[in-house]
């Protein structure tokens, strides 16, 4: 836990948001919200001050941009309460700018008329707001005489709504033609939001006297509202666990595991397609739910309906096992989540629901569903492993090689070192007939077989038959027998 995270906190009002800032903004507090048009910055203002509707603080919106009518309707299509919340309009368009009033920001000595600053003054005092939204603080940068008399007073801005007590929001259309770095020096607390043709991005860049997560961090924009989905940072994560082997309750398939896989672990299963990788490790989930315990597959190659069926018809009751919740089966289609969403669900499988096996069914499918989405899938694949160990979870994830028979290949995304374990299956041709051969390539944590075994898959299950030590070549996919003469 954060040593600052015992302070009082204002909450955003957007879920997760407030898990990335330690529990909320800070009482008092100026936050600058930057980002271009579009990426979400009025939405986030809106779920601030409804989040304040909830907790009975009194808001208060500046609009400096869009019409409050607009702003209403905005809200409401996205069930955001802002009904208590006060607007002032000091728009071009708005009331405060009828023909016979300037839009001056500073009244000086040449006129009487009104400036915007006295209307901000007279309104604070007036409602005395918990919260204020100015939305956008950079469309006083146009009527102001210089940068120097601009700095200095949204500095003054500040420091008397802060005095005020109130908690500031500021909206700034960050572009590069007109740079907003002298807002990020007169401010306690930097959010950016970014938008990209696959993924909308939340950044805390700075925080006074807070600690945040760190970023860029997935944002979603539905009919809800908006929503934060946390970066998985593995080392934030850990648990005390001791270390178990886990049976697949094939004595055989034991037996070149010693024992079976190790809890904690990350073990992949390679081969081709075909060759029993899926139905493998259903074995170990089948035996575990025997145990009581729950596990979880994402597939990203294959249909849970194909799945199901599969896996009935070599005697592995899934269905039975996902009515008593001791397994669940979600099918990830491309484009369906970006990476944060997916680590998302799959912490909450572990911390939330105690699920003790995780399984990743399809490397290339897991690549291609979550390419682009945040970051580089396979380094992604990483962290995620790095997670299951840190809390003790089994992951089992399917890698498949692209040639049937021929030179042997562990991966051929070159991540055999992401594994603890690697246990590979392969189809054989020997005198006419295709059998499938299974075996250990590498295990970290304890010693295992070094034999190769047939493997046999059929309508009673999944059996794993004697070492083959009378054959050689096996991993060229044409083995040959020593007695051949």
């Amino acid at each position: 836990m954060s040593r600052f995270s015992s302070r009082r906190r204002i909450e955003t009002g957007i879920r997760q948001a407030d898990t990335i800032l330690d529990g909320g903004l800070l009482p008092s507090s100026a936050t600058l919200l930057r980002g271009s048009p579009g990426t979400g910055k009025t939405i986030f203002g809106l779920h601030f001050l409804a989040a304040g509707v909830r907790s009975e603080d009194q808001g208060l919106y500046i609009n400096l941009g869009e019409p409050t009518a607009y702003l209403r309707d905005t809200a409401e299509s996205f069930g955001l309460d802002i009904g208590p919340v006060d607007f002032l309009t000091l728009s071009p368009t708005g009331e405060e700018f009828r023909a016979d009033q300037t839009y001056d920001l500073f009244q000086s000595g040449e006129t009487e008329n009104p400036s915007l600053v006295e209307n901000i003054r007279d309104e604070v005092e007036t409602l005395a707001p918990d919260r204020v939204v100015i939305d956008p603080i950079t469309e006083l940068r146009y009527i102001t005489m210089d940068e120097h008399q601009f700095r200095t007073q949204v500095l003054a801005l500040l420091d008397f709504l802060k005095g005020q007590g109130a908690t500031v929001l500021l909206t700034s259309q960050a572009a590069d033609s007109v740079p907003d770095d002298d807002l990020q020096f007169l401010v306690d607390t930097v959010i950016s939001l970014d938008h990209n043709q696959r993924r909308r991005t939340l950044d805390v860049s700075k925080f006074r006297g807070s600690s945040a997560q760190r970023g860029p961090h997935t944002v979603t924009i539905t009919d809800d509202g908006m929503r934060v989905w946390p970066r998985l940072v593995p080392d934030d994560h850990e648990r005390e666990f001791s270390l178990e082997k886990l049976s697949s309750g094939v004595p055989e398939l034991d037996s070149l595991l010693r024992g079976g896989l190790t809890t904690g672990t990350v073990t992949f299963l390679s081969g081709p397609t075909g060759v029993g990788k899926t139905t493998t490790s259903l074995q170990f989930m089948k035996e575990a739910a025997g145990r009581g315990q729950r596990s979880v597959l994402y597939s990203f190659e294959e249909s849970r309906s194909t799945m199901l069926e599969r896996a009935e018809a070599v005697n592995i009751p899934v269905k039975e096992m996902i009515e008593r919740g001791t397994l669940h089966i979600e099918e990830i289609s491309p484009d369906a989540l970006t990476i944060d969403e997916f680590t998302h669900y799959l912490r909450q499988e572990v911390e939330d629901r105690g699920s003790e096996i995780i399984m990743i069914d399809g490397v290339s499918g897991y690549e291609r569903a979550l390419r682009g989405t945040g970051g580089d899938a396979t380094q992604h694949l990483i962290k995620i492993g790095r997670y299951l160990r840190n809390m003790g979870v089994t992951g089992v994830v399917t890698n498949e090689v692209h040639q049937i028979t021929g030179e042997f290949r562990a991966t051929e995304q070159q991540m055999s070192h992401l594994a603890d374990n690697i246990v590979v299956l392969r189809h054989v041709e020997y005198r006419g007939e295709l059998r499938k051969v299974i075996g250990v390539l590498k295990m970290r944590t304890s010693d295992y077989e070094n034999w190769l075994r047939e493997l046999q898959i059929t309508e009673h299950g999944l059996t794993v038959g004697e070492p083959m030590s009378d054959l050689r070549g096996i991993l060229t996919g044409t083995p040959t027998w020593t007695d051949d003469e």
